[in-house]
């Protein structure tokens, strides 16, 4: 069993940046790959950024590449989103989740899921 806490979401201007934490309480963090998906009002949840078990691979949405850089840190439990170039079209709230198996690009393969933390990007 693993618990998820997100934070770090609020307002900003396009253009500006944030940074999403979430910690994870449980056995074997180091053991997920783990993953921000966000969820837009009247849209379905899109897979953001995906990391692997040892923080050495990742993979980013088309929408976000070059943009949004995720992180981990196993030692403290962690994983981050650095969110940079912000448009409007980021706001959503956003979830992070683990998976036992490595997810892909979509969201059925999570396991645990954090309960979200709302990014607003004003234009």
């Amino acid at each position: 069993q693993v618990q998820l806490v997100e934070s770090g979401g609020e307002l900003v201007q396009a253009g500006g940046s944030l940074r999403l934490s979430c910690v994870a309480s449980g056995r074997a963090f180091s053991s997920y790959y783990m993953g921000w998906v966000r969820q837009a009002p009247g849209k379905e949840r899109e897979s953001v950024a995906t990391i692997s078990r040892s923080g050495g691979g990742t993979g980013y949405a088309d929408s976000v590449k070059g943009r949004f850089t995720i992180s981990r840190d196993n030692a403290k439990n962690t994983v981050s989103l650095q969110m940079n170039s912000l448009k409007p079209e980021d706001t959503a709230v956003y979830y992070c989740a683990a998976a036992r198996l490595a997810p892909g690009a979509g969201t059925s393969e999570y396991d645990y899921w954090g309960q979200g933390t709302q990014v607003t990007v004003s234009s």
